[in-house]
């Protein structure tokens, strides 16, 4: 079993400026006091680490905080000026991201100190994130003011998308470490339903679910299921971006995890990106229950994983009282289980039939979702969906 980690960077900083775009619009201050949500922080004055427990299997202490960027004119390249405290060893970072025409959020882009964040999507509706993170014995890093500066420039490139999604072949390892809390600061419970994924661009809030992913296993069992953790190995390797967009490792192919090429090849000296001996090719860790019962796995594997939010197809979301909820070979509850859907997770829809009638949590409905070839969801629980074609 390989822990998933998200270990603080060396930073530096008490005053750091990134020079705006010449199209750039007046700065914006973001009042630091008032986030859309937040996981261990403190708000004192200033934007600090709380006093929650420390990441699963790690002396790392980690918070995130999201705000709402009200912008008048859509935009898609982000300058800021921070004004921080962050001590030798301790980590924070801004984040920014954008909703994108069909309704979904862009991948989480850093706001870097040298360079302005661009997002592959002008929009006027934004969010920013600050991530906080300081190992066992090391003072918070304090975030004191923010004023970002967006303005229209050239798009980001994308990555290329297919209906459902970027799908990958990826080693797996169980995550377990139950009772620990995650990068996003879920706490992990028994048979849990989760992933971790080596990037926080895919980082979903706690209970949310706008980055998820499909895995499927050699049985042919998938699960869908949200991102909450960062792991295994490294904490920058979005490696299902091709070379340009993603943030490190840009002369791998495509799809290929940096530990992969380590562990199989010995690149980068067989190490991570913190120097640690690479033991495993892992490029996903899977929570207990997405582990054994979703997936039916008994040792760590090769898995097939789709990342959803980089789809075209139409989305839902699994709402469900709490349980993952099960896939179907066909549209009846007595129609065989071939995997699991868990809740807050996105699936991305083939097409919509009809079949036994179910009562969920959006009503009665006899309209069922093909989310893969032979899976059937019933779409009593699962929100949105509903521009799905008829199969």
């Amino acid at each position: 079993m390989k822990s998933s980690l998200l270990v603080g960077a060396l930073v530096a900083a008490s005053l750091f400026g990134f020079a705006p775009a010449a199209t750039a619009e007046p700065g914006i201050t973001v009042d630091l006091g008032r986030p859309s949500t937040r996981t261990n922080i403190a708000l004192d004055g200033a934007v600090r680490l709380g006093t929650a427990p420390n990441r699963a299997a790690e002396a790392t202490r980690t918070g995130l905080a999201t705000y709402p960027l009200a912008l008048t004119t859509p935009a898609n390249t982000f300058a800021a000026t921070v004004d921080s405290g962050v001590p030798a060893g301790a980590e924070l970072a801004i984040d920014v991201r954008g909703r994108r025409a069909d309704g979904q959020w862009s991948e989480w882009t850093e706001i870097r100190p040298s360079t302005p964040a661009v997002l592959p999507v002008s929009t006027a509706d934004v969010e920013l994130r600050a991530m906080l993170s300081a190992p066992e014995g090391v003072a918070t890093p304090a975030l004191r003011s923010l004023v970002v500066t967006p303005s229209r420039s050239s798009a980001a490139p994308s990555a290329s998308v297919r209906s459902a999604g970027l799908s990958y072949r990826v080693f797996a390892t169980r995550e377990g470490l139950v009772g620990g809390t995650t990068a996003n600061g879920h706490v992990i419970t028994s048979r849990d339903h989760f992933v971790a994924l080596p990037s926080r661009r895919g980082l979903s809030a706690n209970w949310a679910g706008e980055y998820s992913v499909r895995v499927c296993a050699s049985n042919g069992r998938c699960e869908w299921a949200p991102v909450w953790d960062v792991g295994p190995w490294n904490t920058r390797d979005d490696y299902w971006n091709p070379a340009s967009v993603r943030q490190e490792w840009k002369d791998l192919p495509q799809g290929r995890p940096e530990a992969q090429a380590a562990y199989e090849n010995g690149y980068n000296g067989g190490k991570d990106q913190f120097g640690r001996t690479v033991a495993n090719p892992a490029g996903i860790d899977l929570a207990d229950g997405t582990f054994w019962d979703g997936l039916g796995l008994t040792n760590n594997a090769w898995v097939t994983v789709t990342y959803q939010w980089t789809g075209t197809s139409p989305a839902g979301f699994v709402d469900t009282a709490s349980d993952p909820l099960n896939v179907r070979s066909g549209t009846t509850t007595s129609s065989g289980v071939v995997g699991m859907a868990a809740n807050y997770a996105q699936v991305r829809i083939e097409c919509r039939t009809t079949g036994q009638s179910v009562t969920g949590t959006q009503g009665t409905s006899s309209v069922w979702y093909r989310l893969a070839a032979g899976k059937f969801v019933a779409a009593a629980y699962i929100r949105g969906g509903g521009s799905a074609p008829t199969c």
